[in-house]
């Protein structure tokens, strides 16, 4: 028996598998002849209506990543001559068991373990949907994947946490300012200091809205504060826990979200009243100036930027300096920060979207932020996780080894 060939992103689907996914709904979760059954007892408006909702009970990335496993095993199921709906359990462990044993060409596993145990959820989640039972609810397919797990016995790989220096460094490898770089200039730090201020994953980041970024005033100080609202998040898909994300002015000008808030909102705002090529001008007189010693967002408190506020707040640039309508995706904000981490000389493969929630954490820890600080702004429910960052940030804090006497 060959060992599945994996190729998700590139994989040329087999004419059966293709047909049958053609057939489907867009969702794999939805059993097709359960909605032909709902078409014949009510009309056709009614069924698209529970259509569509029982399309939203998961998020676009996990229905994205069920599609691709359930369409990779059905391709498997195809070769082998054994049957994808309902699987036989053996089968599924049989399955699970090749994946985990193909390796690259280097030699390394080609899937991780968390890859693997994703496949059996979307297996289990499209017979469930099917009203079938589960096979990866048996011994032999629970058995498999513990001993896939005890056989790897390796942490899960972590990319490296953007600490303050190493942030500051990347803002530095930024376009040029003027035309067309002045554009990506301007979102790119916003991006960077955001996703690292607010502890903000890469799919928060993709999904801001301006209409989610409301303009306060510190009573304290009197300086403007920005606070974000998420929506659903991966830990709260409902959105019914209302996280509030607050981002104060910073201490330094360059590294100050308001200050980076201020200079793409009012770009913003240009392009929007004066339309692309006014924008291009005007940045095309814009002369480089060297990092600013002063802060400017006190501008937001008495002119603050016009703009529609179903805009995103971060959407696509092109090389030409073209502003989108659409928002980021989470993925172009992971190449984001590998390819400034290039720029900087550091290993690309190092860093991700991930880096910056993680390196909010890391260097919260350096400044002695405790537990439930850092736990607030980052929206973590367990200690435990927060505790990793802190181990990684200084193994000898509160470490017994210091009082040994060696």
């Amino acid at each position: 028996m060959h060992p599945p060939h994996d190729d998700s992103h590139d994989q040329v689907l087999p004419a059966p598998v293709a047909q049958r996914l053609n057939r489907a709904t867009h969702s794999v979760l939805v059993d097709p002849q359960a909605l032909q059954d709902v078409r014949e007892r009510f009309d056709t408006e009614q069924a698209h209506i529970l259509g569509h909702y029982l399309t939203q009970a998961q998020s676009p990335n996990t229905l994205r990543a069920y599609r691709t496993d359930w369409s990779h095993f059905t391709t498997w199921c195809l070769a082998e001559h054994r049957q994808s709906l309902p699987a036989e359990a053996v089968d599924v462990a049989v399955y699970l068991a090749a994946c985990a044993h193909t390796r690259t060409t280097t030699g390394t596993w080609a899937l991780a373990t968390s890859t693997l145990q994703r496949r059996a959820a979307a297996i289990a989640a499209v017979h469930a949907a099917h009203g079938l039972p589960s096979p990866t609810r048996t011994d032999v397919v629970r058995t498999t994947l513990r001993g896939i797990r005890r056989t790897r016995r390796t942490r899960p790989q972590r990319k490296n946490p953007l600490l303050l220096t190493t942030l500051e460094h990347l803002l530095t490898q930024r376009p040029d300012d003027g035309w067309p770089g002045g554009v990506a200039r301007r979102r790119d730090a916003l991006l960077l200091l955001t996703g690292f201020a607010g502890a903000l994953r890469r799919s928060e980041l993709a999904a801001l809205d301006l209409a989610d970024v409301d303009l306060r005033t510190d009573p304290t100080t009197g300086h403007p504060t920005l606070t974000i609202e998420l929506g659903a998040t991966k830990t709260d898909q409902e959105g019914q826990r209302g996280h509030q994300i607050a981002l104060p002015r910073g201490r330094h000008p360059h590294t100050c979200c308001l200050c980076a808030y201020t200079d793409w909102t009012h770009l913003l705002a240009h392009h929007h009243t004066h339309g692309h090529h006014s924008l291009r001008t005007h940045l095309q007189h814009t002369t480089p100036t060297p990092p600013p010693t002063h802060h400017h967002c006190h501008t937001l408190l008495t002119h603050p930027p016009q703009l529609p506020p179903s805009a995103p707040l971060l959407p696509t640039v092109d090389r030409h300096g073209r502003i989108g309508t659409r928002p980021m995706s989470g993925r172009a904000v992971t190449e984001l920060v590998k390819r400034y981490a290039a720029r900087a000389g550091l290993d690309p493969a190092d860093f991700g979207g991930h880096s910056l929630r993680a390196g909010f954490a890391t260097q919260a820890a350096l400044g002695g932020a405790g537990d439930r600080e850092i736990m607030r702004q980052g929206r973590w429910t367990n200690p435990r996780t927060v505790h990793d960052y802190i181990r990684t940030a200084d193994p000898l804090d509160d470490n017994a080894v210091t009082r040994l006497g060696l």
